[in-house]
């Protein structure tokens, strides 16, 4: 039942399970009204134009299509694109940034004012405006030209003086502040910006640039993207201290206890690292938790990192932990990106999804499989259902899991913990703890919810999400398998898999025991 659907322009983001547990149901966290929420954005502004049309004929001159441009637009772009996105979730929003003296300043402040965003600018004499210039053909965009300079050395000082004196100004009354910086200019002194802010009690969010996170230390929270995280854990120098290692969970990976490490070095509250249909991951000092992408169809990623600042940047404001601040903000990068261009998000379409909102893949708490096997049969998809120990993956695993996906649409592989394990295959097992086991199950491409359950039987989990079929693995008849009667009884079916033969987990293990040498 599982049809691959091909689309253009489309990509269907699977959510990828990593370190960290259950994703929470967005459903349980409400936006309150943000009108006196103030959000002050500090960063680097452009203005984005879009000139679009269709394309039927190839130019005589070149091998590159003719564009018949049929409408132009102009958006808010970098900063200013977080400041607009700010005001259309519902928040005010007060925004610093550097600007030249010419037509594009303007359209860029008459645009964000209009929009509600109060504008605080800095002109610079003989410095053209950032724009960037995007030509488009049905949604495709096929050239991107850049309008910019450095600026100018001079006055340098005075600047950066006017820029500390406006955040001074405006960081009173303010609940967070956001510092952009896309290596314009405008964030030259990073520290003294964080500093003015520590000494207002106002948080600090950084979105950052390619160059060392300890530019930014004391931070509240820092926001890269996957390729900066990783540029900054090679330039901080972060490899994987003993200390560190302590702070991780049995299944955390390096680089999870290296962002681990970064932030009790940078002082940091925590680090959102977005990975695009990888998901964010959360780091702490103390965990690191994963946030599997919502399953959109994404027609353009422009601004969407724009969007998440400005919602991790509202959840902060709000004084909400930083896992639910991060979990609305991925559920409004789903929406920014389903839209063509720096588009902003707005209140409305926020709550209608987060009303909407389920997990699409990976490691679920019972709650949010719930609501995802809730959904998915709202859609017409059957939802299949298996448990076991699952210690230690092999051949036989892998064929049977891939057997029991091919007979509906949802896969749901349920998992028990470690004391169960233990009790059920004797001392020294499970091999793998409970963390590992889900972390390999849920990267299988065939499953799709992995649940672990710490009852003697899996039928508690059967009760609440009543599955379609009910698959085991093994030489007994259907009416033999645990959860059976349950399931037959509000008319789901069961099935019994045959297994791989001379293929079990107790066979590799005895195998490997019986391959050492004798001690001694």
């Amino acid at each position: 039942m599982r049809v691959a659907n091909l689309q253009i322009r489309c990509v269907k983001l699977l959510a990828v399970h990593s370190t960290g547990g259950s994703v929470l149901n967005t459903e349980s966290l409400q936006l309150p009204s943000l009108s006196d929420l103030h959000v002050l954005v500090v960063g680097d502004v452009m203005l984005d134009r879009y000139w679009q049309g269709p394309a039927d004929r190839v130019s005589p001159e070149a091998p590159v299509p003719v564009v018949n441009v049929q409408h132009q637009e102009q958006r808010p772009g970098g900063a200013a694109n977080v400041a607009l996105n700010v005001v259309s979730l519902g928040a005010r929003c007060t925004l610093i940034g550097l600007v030249g003296e010419d037509e594009a300043a303007q359209d860029l402040q008459d645009t964000l004012e209009a929009a509600g965003v109060v504008c605080d600018f800095i002109r610079v004499p003989q410095w053209p405006t950032i724009v960037k210039l995007r030509l488009l053909a049905q949604k495709q965009q096929l050239v991107r030209a850049d309008f910019e300079q450095a600026l100018p050395g001079t006055d340098a000082v005075e600047r950066q003086a006017q820029i500390q004196n406006k955040v001074e100004k405006h960081l009173i009354g303010a609940d967070i502040c956001v510092l952009e910086d896309y290596d314009k200019g405008v964030l030259e002194d990073p520290q003294a910006l964080i500093y003015a802010a520590r000494q207002a009690k106002v948080p600090v969010l950084v979105d950052p640039k390619m160059k060392p996170l300890s530019v930014y230390a004391n931070a509240t929270v820092i926001k890269p993207n996957a390729r900066e995280f990783q540029h900054a854990l090679d330039m901080e120098q972060i490899s994987n201290p003993a200390r560190a290692s302590k702070l991780a969970n049995k299944s955390a990976s390096k680089d999870d206890i290296r962002g681990q490490a970064l932030c009790a070095k940078l002082g940091l509250s925590g680090l959102v690292v977005t990975r695009g249909e990888q998901g964010i991951d959360v780091h702490s000092i103390d965990a690191v938790q994963h946030i599997p992408a919502r399953s959109v169809e994404v027609y353009d990623v422009t601004g969407a990192g724009d969007t998440t600042a400005a919602t991790l940047a509202i959840g902060l404001g709000l004084g909400w932990p930083l896992l639910n601040c991060a979990r609305i903000a991925n559920v409004a990068a789903s929406i920014a990106v389903s839209k063509s261009g720096t588009s902003a998000v707005t209140g409305p379409e926020l709550h209608q999804t987060m009303q909407n909102s389920a997990p699409d893949r990976g490691l679920m708490s019972r709650q949010d499989l719930a609501l995802a096997v809730k959904q998915a049969k709202a859609n017409g998809q059957r939802v299949v259902f298996t448990n076991g120990c699952f210690d230690i993956l092999h051949a036989g695993h892998v064929t049977y899991l891939a057997e029991a996906a091919a007979l509906g649409d949802r896969l749901i592989v349920a998992i028990n913990d470690d004391v169960s394990v233990s009790q059920l295959k004797g001392p020294g097992r499970p091999v793998v703890p409970v963390e590992g086991r889900s972390r390999v199950l849920a990267g299988l491409g065939c499953v799709d919810w992995v649940v672990s359950f710490d009852e003697d039987t899996p039928e508690p989990l059967l009760k609440l999400l009543q599955p379609d079929v009910l698959v085991k693995g093994g030489d007994y008849s259907a009416d033999q398998v645990v959860g059976a009667a349950l399931v037959e009884a509000y008319g789901g079916e069961v099935k019994v898999l045959s297994l791989v033969d001379d293929v079990s987990t107790t066979t590799i293990v005895a195998r490997i025991l019986a391959s050492q040498p004798p001690s001694g």
